[in-house]
């Protein structure tokens, strides 16, 4: 029986050790490729919501959008490492004095290690593992690569993942001819974009666009935030230009 005990046990950890290898070999390839497909859209399409996405370069998604889900999502996202503590902080503050109310304080790279790489769910095994892979993508992506992602895995719409399936639904172009107020739009929608709707246009979205236009002129100046949307350093202007 003892002689089972370790067979068992040498098996789990080289079982271990191969899936550690596989995952942290997936997280390089996607540095420079784009996932074939994540739980969230294989659910949607499953559940008969649809799959709609068309994954495109940066070079082909309008900066207002990169500018608009920042301005949105996570005003922080250039400065952070991957987790904006003070905010955490304030949504467990306010999740144990509400608990019937759950606010969350994600942050970009945070929502794509958990479209990429994991599941739809509030339990503490899978935020556990986001905060794993969120560090990983900080550490082996960067920035510039982690907004590409986001922009094309998220979810805006129902059954429509990524800016330009967005862009085309929504407005008929492609996302690198997006407007600041047409990408506010979508940016609007994402904390629930099969609720909150662009098209038809919900209540939800159609107050809350114009404050993000607003965060975007705030925000159009900010040199880090230019360095994440064109790779490099703008002195001359902003993507407003």
């Amino acid at each position: 029986m003892k002689n089972f005990f370790a067979r068992v046990w040498r098996f789990c950890k080289r079982l271990f050790l191969i899936l550690f290898i596989l995952q942290f070999v997936y997280i390089i390839i996607l540095k420079w490729i784009n996932p074939p497909i994540t739980l969230t859209q294989l659910g949607s399409f499953l559940s008969g919501n649809g799959l709609a996405r068309d994954y495109v370069t940066a070079d082909k998604i309008s900066p207002h959008a990169g500018l608009a889900v920042i301005a949105s999502e996570d005003q922080l996202f250039p400065d952070h490492n991957g987790f904006d503590w003070k905010s955490i902080q304030k949504a467990i503050e306010k999740n144990q004095k509400k608990k019937n109310r759950i606010v969350g304080a994600s942050t970009i790279s945070q929502q794509v290690a958990k479209n990429v790489f994991l599941w739809q769910s509030r339990n503490w095994i899978r935020k556990g593992m986001e905060m794993y892979f969120t560090f990983m993508i900080e550490w082996i992506w960067g920035k510039e690569r982690i907004l590409e992602v986001y922009l094309n895995v998220v979810e805006m719409g129902k059954g429509i993942f990524g800016i330009e399936a967005a862009a085309q639904h929504y407005f008929k172009k492609p996302a690198a001819k997006l407007t600041r107020s047409e990408a506010a739009m979508i940016a609007s929608s994402l904390p629930n974009p099969v609720r909150y709707t662009v098209k038809p246009l919900s209540r939800f979205v159609a107050v809350r666009y114009p404050w993000v236009l607003l965060q975007m002129n705030i925000l159009d100046g900010d040199a880090d935030i230019i360095k994440v949307l064109t790779g490099k350093k703008n002195k001359k202007g902003s993507p407003s230009q």
